[in-house]
């Protein structure tokens, strides 16, 4: 599990994070959900050693990240961050392939490459593995940098709003893909996730942020509620029940009281010229 305690973070003057006591459990894809400035993607970053913990103590499957050696968390987790553009000219299997390097610091062997061939494959990729990185669209970029920390095998995956620049189409598929790796096997994922409805259709623990503070968190039917989202946004929001998991109804035409609008005919439309 990763147990975070007393964690707080400021950025000049401003604080960023308030104070976290938060457990995530093991073999669980758990989304970090919240609007914007809600702290997810710095909680993320901490958790990942990407940012220096101000304040506070977080664990790994019980390593202190405060003392525990890079090489040893290279092992227990992989990290993609928002930020993945790459400036060097390298093919999409090269770049899959860095997620190895903790495992063989330089000389691949038969199962690096067996590592490699299952994350190409696992993000529809194979047909594209001697592309260049500038040759392809962005969605397969993100595809790619999600499969080298794939492939890096580690048991806990943290993946910073990994849906970016991915179409509805590729988003599903990942959300799967990460729901069937957790269900199928002994590793964890914890992702930012934007949309609310792929944290209700595919996670199984949900930690809900707003203003630097966790204000809900447990499994989707506790945390995606009507009062919990409609305070955690700010607007009134509607939740439904599909497959038996919550459906968020989030793009009513409301006013911030909650009242209907009136709907538009094609007369108040503009017209195009």
């Amino acid at each position: 599990m990763i147990r975070i305690e007393g964690v707080t973070h400021r950025i000049g003057a401003a604080p960023i994070l308030h104070d976290i006591d938060l457990t995530l459990p093991r073999g669980k894809l758990i989304a970090l959900i919240g609007p914007n400035g809600a702290g997810k993607s710095t909680l993320l970053r901490l958790i990942a050693r990407l940012e220096p913990l101000q304040a506070g103590r977080i664990e790994i499957d019980g390593l202190d990240l405060a003392t525990t050696p890079t090489e040893r968390l290279a092992l227990t987790m992989a990290v993609m961050g928002q930020q993945t553009h790459i400036a060097s000219r390298l093919r999409v299997a090269e770049l899959v392939g860095f997620g190895r390097w903790p495992h063989h610091h330089g000389r691949p062997k038969a199962a690096d490459r067996e590592a490699v061939r299952q994350a190409l494959e696992a993000f529809g990729l194979t047909l594209l593995k001697d592309r260049f990185l500038d040759e392809i669209s962005g969605g397969q970029a993100q595809r790619a940098h999600l499969a080298m920390t794939f492939a890096q095998g580690t048991d806990w995956l943290l993946l910073d709003e990994p849906l970016n620049n991915l179409d509805m189409a590729h988003s599903r598929a990942l959300m799967a893909r990460l729901a069937d790796l957790v269900r199928g096997s002994a590793r964890s994922v914890v992702t930012v996730v934007h949309e609310v409805n792929y944290a209700a259709a595919w996670a199984d623990h949900v930690v809900a942020m707003k203003g630097g503070r966790v204000v809900a968190e447990g499994p989707p039917e506790t945390v995606l509620t009507e009062p919990v989202l409609s305070a955690l946004y700010d607007t009134p929001v509607e939740v439904m029940r599909h497959d038996d998991r919550p459906l968020v109804l989030h793009h009513h035409w409301h006013d911030q009281l909650g009242t209907p609008l009136p709907v538009r005919t094609d007369t108040d439309r503009p017209t195009l010229h």
